[in-house]
C-alpha cells in the first residue's frame, strides 16, 4: 500500500510518518484486504492540529475521516479511531460487495466547475454564472447499494454516480429527515 503523509505549512517529522503507517496500517488491514493507498494530511488551525485521512481500496470504494486535537499525534489518533469505527461498521457491506464486485470500479471523466457566489444585489446583465474554476473529476460506475455505502463512508452529502443497471447517471443524497433519496432519470414517467 501507498502511503502519503503531508503537512500544510508545518513540519511531519520521520517519527510522526512511522507512526501513522504503523497505526493506520493496522487498522486498514483489520477490514480491507485490498487497499491501494492511503493520504493523510496535517494542518494546523489556531492551537489545533487537523488530521485528515482517506484510504482508497481497490474495488473503486473511498473512507474518509478527519479529527481535530491540541497536539498532532492525539489528532492522528482521534482520525485513526474514526476510520476504525468506519470500517468496523461497513466490514460486512464491504465484504459483501469485494465478493459481488469481480472487476474494479469503473471511473468515467467528466469537468467539474466552481461558480462564482452572487454577491451583488444589482440586477445582473445576463444569467449566465461566472466561473471561477474548471477542473477534472471521475464519477465511479456504481449499483444504487455501494453508491450509499460510498456517500456514507466519505460523509458526504451527495454523491453522482452511474447506475450499473441502466447505464445513465444517477444521484444519492442525505435529506433532512435522515433518509437517503436516489434520483434516477431512467425511471421518469
Amino acid at each position: 500500500m501507498r502511503y502519503q503523509i503531508t503537512g500544510k505549512q508545518i513540519d511531519i517529522g520521520e517519527a510522526l510518518q512511522t507512526h501513522v503507517q504503523t497505526e493506520l496500517g493496522s487498522v486498514i488491514d483489520k477490514y480491507a484486504q485490498r487497499p491501494t493507498d492511503a493520504i493523510v494530511v496535517f494542518s494546523k488551525s489556531a492551537h489545533e492540529f487537523i488530521c485528515e485521512s482517506t484510504v482508497h481500496l481497490s474495488t473503486g470504494l473511498t473512507a474518509q475521516a478527519k479529527a481535530k486535537a491540541t497536539e498532532i499525534y492525539a489528532a492522528f489518533d482521534a482520525c485513526g479511531e474514526k476510520m476504525d469505527k468506519q470500517l468496523r461498521r461497513y466490514k460486512r457491506r464491504l465484504k459483501n460487495h469485494h465478493q459481488d464486485r469481480s472487476r474494479p470500479v469503473e471511473l468515467s471523466g467528466a469537468s467539474s466547475y466552481i461558480l462564482a457566489a452572487e454577491g451583488s444585489e444589482d440586477e445582473p446583465d445576463s444569467l449566465a454564472p461566472v466561473i471561477v474554476a474548471e477542473m477534472q473529476t471521475k464519477i465511479p460506475s456504481l449499483s444504487v447499494g455501494e453508491a450509499v455505502m460510498q456517500m456514507e463512508l466519505t460523509g458526504a452529502p451527495v454523491l453522482v454516480f452511474k447506475n450499473e443497471k441502466g447505464g445513465g447517471v444517477n444521484v444519492v443524497y442525505k435529506r433532512e429527515d435522515g433518509n437517503v433519496g436516489w434520483i434516477d432519470p431512467a425511471t421518469s414517467t
